[in-house]
């Protein structure tokens, strides 16, 4: 089975769902399109925020050299999960909402054309970051369930220090997939994202990494699980299972 993740930046595919990802790889081929660089809403080079807008050439070419660095550390963290297939689109950072939606939502379509996947996943429509909501939201119109389309179902994933941050809360998670011997692995491919971890108790450590995961799992019967919003399926039998 053919699955694609839309993913806002390199990154959120394993903070997402990097034990999930995992897990399928074994058995199924998983593309992973990523809409954005991830590097220069910062304003600065360095992996550092400030609080500026304009940037000078300088910072600009450094930058540069940081989102092909970031670009380069996706391609080895999705090679410890198992998949090979990545596309960078290299839009601008934190900045999805200043280009025309159409043309985000027609990236999507090509890579849904080509790959011709039964299950998408990308992020969730409650999210703080504006890359991840258009990600959700052009994903969703550009697998617009018309007959003769491949996609069959469509997941969110959380992302957090991010999802968490956007209030209200309203993250409804409704599949949990066991990554009980995925959870290593998981965390391993995050190493490769050194420059976009942080310390706890910063959400996006490695100690509230596998504490979220543990308690996914603990409250369906798991070590350790990643949980899911199901958006939309479309059944035709129930011969199958989900991922099947």
């Amino acid at each position: 089975m053919n699955i694609l993740v839309v993913s806002a930046h390199p990154d959120d595919e394993i903070i997402g769902m990097g034990g999930t990802l995992k897990k399928l790889s074994k058995n199924h081929s998983i593309s992973v399109l990523f809409l954005a660089e991830g590097i220069t809403a910062r304003k600065k080079s360095g992996h550092v925020n400030v609080p500026n807008y304009e940037v000078n050439n300088i910072e600009k070419n450094k930058m540069q050299r940081e989102i092909e660095s970031r670009n380069n550390n996706a391609i080895r963290a999705l090679k410890l999960v198992g998949i090979k297939n990545t596309k960078f689109l290299n839009y601008p950072d934190n900045e999805l909402d200043t280009m025309p939606f159409l043309k985000i939502v027609k990236s999507v379509e090509k890579e849904i054309y080509r790959i011709k996947p039964k299950i998408i996943f990308t992020h969730h429509y409650n999210d703080l970051n504006i890359d991840h909501r258009l990600a959700f939201e052009s994903t969703i119109t550009a697998s617009r369930p018309l007959e003769g389309s491949p996609v069959n179902s469509i997941f969110s994933f959380e992302s957090i220090s991010s999802t968490d941050w956007k209030l209200p809360y309203s993250f409804k998670p409704n599949v949990f997939v066991d990554i009980s011997n995925e959870l290593k692995s998981k965390i391993h491919a995050l190493s490769e994202y050194k420059k976009e971890m942080r310390k706890f108790p910063h959400p996006r450590s490695k100690d509230t990494i596998e504490a979220v995961a543990k308690r996914w799992g603990s409250l369906y019967g798991f070590h350790a699980a990643e949980a899911f919003e199901l958006v939309t399926s479309r059944i035709k039998n129930f011969n199958n299972s989900l991922f099947s």
